[in-house]
């Protein structure tokens, strides 16, 4: 099953397709995560937060937490001792920011550790945290992106990166200014958290001979080893970190958190295993979350529908400390055949942890701001919006000028528009009821990702008993990666699914890459099924070469292949990189660092594409907005995994619902922070918000990808199911939203 709390029960169609390798375990409880370790012995550690959103510490008293019974001792800025930066993931480093507590009294934001206390029980570590007294100097702050002294600056000078700068083709104002129709609209976007069911959590133990090992749920295990060796000033191969299954991660767990380092240390200075556990509302102020935005696009378009022009403008929160980028507009660029294309960006320093990348990180409040305008164009120029979508599809990248590897976004709608009935749908705003008098809306929005690829290397082994290892570098979030690996696998060497023992998330295996950016299945597979028939061939050569073999043995399994050479295992070895990457890339692979690439190569741009089409239902009186139906049609090359494609699908619509009805982090203008930091006030969709979910591809392999023909689709899943459903709301009831999430008090007539 998902495993994300947003990834609730939905009625869905009957699935195809093989099921998940490791569902067994987890139905029967058997997979462990990291704060299931319970082992004698351990102690356990509990943070102390700041109360003040910035300034200093000038005074901390522990004598009380002190003699709580059994604290071993309490950690601050005044005898951790000194430790390095890891650095921030965007700027050359490994962590989700650049700034690391306790290594001077420094507060940045509020709820950042100001203490850590370890003790024998978590109860005692719990209340001694509650004792310890904290003295502060605050100085002033900027709690929000809309704040009077909050100051946007431009993302190309402050990042002079050709990745972060304006994207520009043709001239997009004068062609708006020329446009016989225009549109001119601003969205708003709040601040958003993931709240994967596994919390974060970090065991740190240390071997007699001076290794360090961490078992902490992550994305991104080989940045949190070179990160942790960083710190703490040792050689990144006396670091292992093991993170074989993660509860959920969505960008949360994308690399070395700021608190891992301070367990690792309390280790060592106790000779003990220690287990730190984040309270759920420690994770919404000690990691990365979904940064508010704000968004202008203005839209121009001639007689004939053809849009002509497009303005996009985005100002997006970041912390004080680091620069997290935007890139809103390096889809809405893509979305159709506009020629005078441009897109700013603007960043806005606020006193908060750096965000980071939930799930469709910018893409979905970018599809959310864009689609909701094109929807706005169509009905402008009185045509039917997915015609208008049609109308404008290209086959060439507006900005490169390169072809996209493939595209069936207008498949996808054509597809989706007559398994939807579109054709059944009337124009006109209010112009749908159902018998109980509820206002029927039928809504209809695009969606794009970025086709990304990393390095990887994958081994395989095949022992004479007919167990499979593979070791490749890749994270199971629930995701079902373990199950697309195991299917390639078994599918090349004739081999069960059920031999096929998956090593994933261990950096003693394979390096890690961090697995994210919908880039693990088109990373992990092709070397994989390579490494598989490079095997193969090895061992077909072997038999034919033998006294007694079949001449051909193109029919024979890998095991009896291997059985009848009489060896006792056999093993391949595959490397690859994305096209164009050169072979030094391995070196940022092994070294833990970033080194994806996409969505321009040197011959083509990729992009995977989905549709979804969504019908809601607002009650006349209370205007309470229902989905009872979404359909999502998505082109991701070849399909993997058939049952958790459909997953991954399902899962980003239920996560596109919640954004757009439900979530919101509410900010704490007058202290810092965040109001709502728990599970009772962060409102999340249930199962009665869900109605029926369908599910379809194109299912065309896109072979100038990659071998396999694979795309990515675990984030444009959720790309524009939110435009979807507020477009749905204007044809329900000819009210224009554009704030995330929808309130009943927006839909109430004056």
């Amino acid at each position: 099953m998902a495993t994300s709390l947003k990834t609730v029960m939905t009625k869905r169609t009957p699935r195809a397709g093989a099921e998940r390798v490791d569902a067994r375990d987890k139905v029967r409880g058997a997979t462990r995560y990291a704060a299931d370790d319970a082992r004698a012995g351990l102690l356990h550690a509990a943070l102390v937060p700041s109360r003040i959103a910035r300034g200093s510490v000038t005074a901390i008293d522990t004598a009380a937490a002190q003699r709580v019974r059994g604290v071993r001792t309490v950690f601050t800025h005044e005898n951790v001792g000194s430790f390095d930066t890891g650095g921030f993931l965007m700027g050359g480093g490994f962590g989700f920011q650049s700034f690391y507590p306790l290594r001077s009294p420094q507060v940045a934001y509020r709820g950042q550790t100001v203490a850590m206390v370890v003790a024998d029980t978590p109860e005692a570590a719990r209340e001694a945290a509650a004792l310890v007294a904290v003295t502060y100097a605050a100085t002033p702050f900027v709690a929000t992106i809309d704040a009077p002294d909050a100051q946007p600056q431009a993302q190309s000078a402050l990042l002079p990166q050709p990745m972060f700068a304006d994207r520009r083709a043709g001239d997009a104002e004068a062609a708006l200014q020329g446009a016989a129709f225009t549109v001119d609209a601003a969205y708003e976007l709040p601040v958003q958290h993931q709240n994967p069911m596994e919390i974060i959590a970090t065991v740190a133990e240390w071997s007699a001979d001076g290794v360090l090992t961490i078992h902490e749920p992550t994305q991104n295990a080989e940045s949190v080893r070179h990160g942790l060796a960083k710190q703490l000033g040792i050689e990144p191969a006396r670091v292992r970190v093991l993170s074989p299954t993660v509860g959920g991660g969505f960008g949360q767990k994308n690399s070395l958190q700021s608190h891992t380092a301070l367990v690792a240390i309390a280790s060592r200075a106790l000779s003990r295993p220690v287990k730190l556990v984040l309270s759920r509302s420690q994770l919404f102020h000690n990691a990365s979350f979904r940064p508010a935005s704000r968004h202008r696009v203005r839209l121009g378009a001639d007689r004939g529908g053809k849009l002509v022009a497009a303005i996009h403008e985005i100002d997006q929160q970041t912390s004080r400390h680091d620069l997290f980028p935007s890139n809103g507009t390096e889809i809405t660029a893509r979305l159709y055949g506009i020629g005078n294309f441009l897109g700013r960006e603007r960043l806005v320093r606020t006193d908060v942890q750096t965000p980071g990348y939930m799930r469709a990180p910018f893409e979905h409040p970018a599809a959310f701001a864009f689609e909701s305008a094109v929807d706005e164009m169509a009905y402008a120029l009185g045509r039917d919006p997915v015609a208008f979508r049609l109308a404008n599809d290209t086959a060439v990248d507006p900005i490169s000028g390169k072809t996209f590897s493939s595209r069936h976004l207008a498949e996808c709608l054509a597809k989706g528009s007559s398994a939807f009935g579109w054709a059944r749908r009337t124009m006109a705003p209010r112009s749908m009821r159902a018998p109980d008098g509820s206002f029927i809306g039928w809504g209809v929005a695009a969606g794009a990702y970025k086709a990304a690829i990393a390095p990887a290397i994958a081994k395989v082994r095949l022992d004479a008993s007919g167990t499979v290892r593979v070791a490749v570098g890749g994270h199971e979030m629930g995701q079902g990666i373990r199950t697309a690996i195991a299917l390639t696998v078994a599918r090349v060497l004739g081999a069960p699914v059920g031999a096929v023992e998956i090593l994933v998330g261990d950096t003693t295996a394979a390096p890690q890459h961090l697995t994210a950016g919908s880039w693990g299945t088109a990373t992990a597979l092709p070397p994989v099924q390579e490494a598989a028939q490079r095997l193969m061939e090895d061992l077909r050569q072997k038999a034919g070469g033998q006294a007694g073999a079949q001449p051909d043995a193109n029919g024979a399994t890998a095991v009896a292949l291997l059985r009848a050479s009489g060896r006792p295992f056999a093993e391949a070895e595959s490397r690859m990189r994305a096209p164009g990457q050169p072979e030094q890339v391995f070196g940022r692979l092994t070294g833990g660092l970033p080194a994806a690439a996409g969505p321009v190569y040197p011959d083509f741009v990729a992009f995977s594409f989905i549709a979804h089409f969504v019908e809601v239902r607002i009650e006349p009186t209370t205007r309470r907005i229902r989905v009872p139906r979404v359909l999502s049609v998505a082109d991701c090359g070849t399909v993997a995994s058939l049952r958790t494609a459909r997953s991954q699908v399902e899962g980003g619509v239920v996560w596109g619902i919640g954004a757009a009805l439900r979530e919101a982090s509410e900010v704490d203008a007058r202290y810092g922070g965040f109001l709502n930091a728990d599970l009772a006030e962060y409102v999340l969709p249930v199962a009665a918000d869900i109605g029926r979910i369908d599910v379809d591809f194109v299912g065309k392999p896109d072979p100038r990808l990659n071998a396999m023909g694979v795309k990515g689709l675990g984030e444009v899943a959720m790309v524009g199911v939110a435009p979807a459903i507020v477009n749905a709301v204007f044809h329900a009831t000819g009210k224009r939203l554009r704030r995330l999430p929808l309130r009943l008090e927006d839909l109430l007539e004056s």
